[in-house]
């Protein structure tokens, strides 16, 4: 079983077994399409069943079925919440999920050179656009970490196949 962590179960929310959820997904409602929650555990990854939940602020509040005591609850905070990836709904075809990103190889396009600067080690979420974080590596140009807007006029092009992402990046930078 694959998982990717999308959240994490943080604080008791008042005294009957409700918990504060801070979500990694885009919209936080989408976490509570996701039953059961898996939760990653010191003593390993176990199920729970939401049966309430609402916004609260920019994220959620959750009760847990089941669990109408507040120091119960407080046993499950401080952990991840995983999904199953293949769980996760379908993309269009030009869209892809930051973990299929992570560990692509990246190379730049720059004044008439191929020149591969790393892999993609993780994403950043900006106010303006995402941000690739590129990572030199064995066969990169250099060690070097890049920030790479994440938008049409530097990522050029995508190949899950190929595991790679084109860029105009000067490697300077």
């Amino acid at each position: 079983m694959k998982t990717l962590v999308v959240g994490r179960i943080t604080a008791v929310f008042g005294v009957r077994g409700w918990v504060k959820v801070h979500a990694y997904t885009e919209k936080v409602e989408t976490l509570c399409s996701y039953q059961p929650w898996l939760i990653d555990t010191p003593a390993g990854v176990k199920p729970i069943q939401i049966d309430e939940w609402r916004r609260h602020g920019e994220s959620l509040v959750a009760h847990i079925a089941g669990i109408d005591d507040r120091d119960i609850a407080q046993t499950w905070c401080g952990n991840d919440i995983l999904v199953e990836k293949d769980k996760l709904p379908e993309l269009k075809s030009d869209d892809y999920y930051w973990h299929q990103l992570e560990g692509l190889s990246v190379v730049s396009h720059y004044e008439g050179e191929q020149i591969r600067l790393g892999t993609v080690k993780s994403l950043l979420e900006t106010g303006a656009n995402d941000v690739l974080v590129i990572k030199g590596d064995a066969e990169s140009i250099d060690r070097e970490e890049r920030l790479i807007p994440y938008v049409d006029q530097f990522v050029t092009s995508i190949s899950m196949v190929d595991r790679r992402i084109d860029v105009i990046w000067d490697p300077a930078f």
